[in-house]
C-alpha cells in the first residue's frame, strides 16, 4: 500500500521522500487545484522527477481543473511537456482533459481525481474502460462501500484520502469562494480552479431584508457558529482495515502545508503501515498517533468511514487550529556537536524544542537549548528567517544521521 504525500514545491518533495513517501503529488502553476501553492515551473518539475526516481519514488501531477474553451490549446502543450518529463501519472477529473491526455500522451497513466466524485463500482468500471489506471475514490464513501468496490473491481488501482483538511462541499465542488470574492473583490476566485478562499471557515450572521444594518448573531456560544466548518480527516486508527481491504494508495492532503507537516505526517503513516505489514502493529502505535497531534490541525474525525454523520464531521464551535507545537526550523548541517538551522520562528534559551529526523531513533528532545549565532557566539534567542547554531548531544553528530543528507532534521517548538 503506497503512502502518497503532498508537495507544494521542490523542497517539500525532498522532505516527503526522505520521510517515507512512496509517491508524491505536485501541481503545475496553471492546471492543478492548488493555484496558491508554490507549485512548479518546468525546470523544477524535471528536477523533481529526477530526485524522485533516483530515490525509487513516483511523482504524480494533478491536472484536475474543469477546463474552459480558453484552456484547451495551452493544455495540449502542457500535457506534452509533462509527458516528456516522464512523470509517473497525471490526475484528472474533466473527461475532456482525460481524452486530451489519451490522445497526446497515450502511454501516460491516468488517475481519476476525487473531484470526479466516483462513488460506485459502476463508475469505477466505466472509467476503467476509458483507460484509467487508478481511481481516487470520493471522500463521501463509507468503508463498507469501499470494500464492495474493491471486490467488484479487482483489476484497477484504488486510492483513498486518509488524512488532512476536508471540504464542506460534495467532493470539493463549491461555489462559495467564487461568489464571495466576486461580490467583495470583483475577482472570481473559484474553488474549482484552485483559488479557494475557504469561506466555509468564516463566521456568519443573519440579516433580515428590511433591516440591512442589523446583523443578528446566530452564535451557539461566544466563539461563534461555524455551521459549514469541517473537522480534519484522520484514519490512522483504521489503517489495518484499509490495508487488509487491498487499497493500493493512501493519500495525505496538504500541498499548501509546511514541510514540517508533510514530513511528520508522512513519517507517522509510513511507519505504522510498515508495522502492519510486519505484523507488529502495537509497537510504537501510540507514539505515531501522538505525532499527528503535534502538527497544526483541526479536531480530527474519521468522517464517513463508518457512516455519514454531521455530528462527527463538523465543528460548530470554532474554525481555529489546534497548535501545541510550532514549526521552528530545518537543519542545514550537523558538525562537531552543532546543528546549523534555518529558522522559521523565534526560539529562546528557555524554550522546549524537539528535533525529528526521517529515522525516529535519532529524534532529540532539548529543554533550555544552547543557541549560537553564525559565528558561534552565544545568543539568548533567535530571529525568524535567519540562520543559527544549536548545541546538540555530541554523540548524535557522530552517529549515522542519514549520512548523505543530514539537513533533513526538523525543529519544532513547544508553544
Amino acid at each position: 500500500m503506497e503512502v502518497l504525500s503532498p508537495a507544494g514545491n521542490l523542497e517539500k518533495i525532498k522532505y516527503a521522500v526522505m520521510y517515507g513517501a512512496d509517491a508524491v503529488y505536485a501541481g503545475s502553476q496553471a492546471f492543478s487545484l492548488r493555484a496558491k501553492a508554490d507549485n512548479f515551473d518546468y525546470d523544477d518539475l524535471l528536477k523533481a522527477v529526477e530526485f524522485c526516481h533516483t530515490n525509487s519514488v513516483k511523482l504524480y501531477v494533478p491536472l484536475n481543473i474543469y477546463a474552459h474553451n480558453r484552456h484547451i490549446e495551452e493544455l495540449k502543450t502542457y500535457i506534452q511537456s509533462i509527458y516528456e518529463a516522464k512523470i509517473d501519472a497525471v490526475i484528472v477529473s474533466d473527461l475532456g482533459v482525460f481524452e486530451l491526455v489519451k490522445n497526446i500522451a497515450p502511454n501516460m497513466p491516468i488517475h481519476v481525481s476525487t473531484q470526479a466524485n466516483v462513488t460506485s463500482y459502476q463508475a469505477v468500471k466505466a472509467f476503467a474502460k476509458l483507460g484509467a489506471k487508478r481511481i481516487i475514490l470520493a471522500r463521501e464513501l463509507t468503508f463498507s462501500e469501499i470494500k464492495e468496490i474493491r471486490q467488484k473491481c479487482p483489476d484497477i488501482e484504488l486510492e483513498i484520502f486518509i488524512h488532512g483538511a476536508m471540504c464542506i462541499s460534495y467532493s470539493g465542488r463549491c461555489l462559495l469562494s467564487a461568489f464571495f470574492s466576486n461580490k467583495t473583490q470583483n475577482i472570481i476566485r473559484s474553488a474549482n480552479r484552485g483559488e479557494c478562499t475557504q469561506p466555509c471557515r468564516w463566521k456568519y450572521h443573519l440579516i433580515e431584508e428590511s433591516r440591512p444594518s442589523e446583523a443578528f448573531s446566530i452564535d451557539e456560544d461566544k466563539h461563534g457558529f461555524y455551521f459549514m466548518n469541517s473537522k480534519d480527516l484522520c484514519l490512522f486508527n483504521r489503517l489495518e482495515e484499509i490495508y487488509q481491504c487491498g487499497i493500493d494508495s493512501v493519500k495525505i492532503e496538504g500541498r499548501m502545508k509546511s514541510l514540517y507537516y508533510i514530513s511528520a505526517v508522512t513519517r507517522a503513516y509510513k511507519s505504522q503501515i510498515q508495522s502492519i505489514k510486519s505484523k507488529t502493529t502495537t509497537q510504537d502505535k501510540a507514539f505515531w498517533r501522538t505525532e499527528l497531534d503535534k502538527v497544526s490541525h483541526r479536531i480530527y474525525t474519521e468522517a464517513f468511514f463508518d457512516e455519514a454523520n454531521a455530528e462527527d464531521t463538523q465543528n460548530y464551535a470554532s474554525s481555529t487550529y489546534i497548535r501545541d507545537w510550532q514549526f521552528a526550523g530545518n537543519i542545514l548541517e550537523i558538525k562537531n556537536g552543532y546543528a546549523l538551522v534555518k529558522s522559521y520562528a523565534k526560539i529562546t534559551e528557555n524554550d522546549e524544542i524537539e528535533i525529528i529526523f526521517p529515522d525516529k531513533q535519532y529524534d532529540l528532545k532539548i529543554k533550555k537549548p544552547q543557541l549560537f549565532d553564525e559565528n558561534l557566539l552565544a545568543i539568548q534567542s533567535t530571529k525568524p528567517n535567519s540562520s543559527f547554531y544549536i548545541k546538540i548531544v555530541e554523540t548524535i553528530s557522530n552517529r549515522q544521521i542519514n549520512k548523505q543528507l543530514p539537513e533533513y532534521g526538523i525543529l519544532r517548538l513547544k508553544i
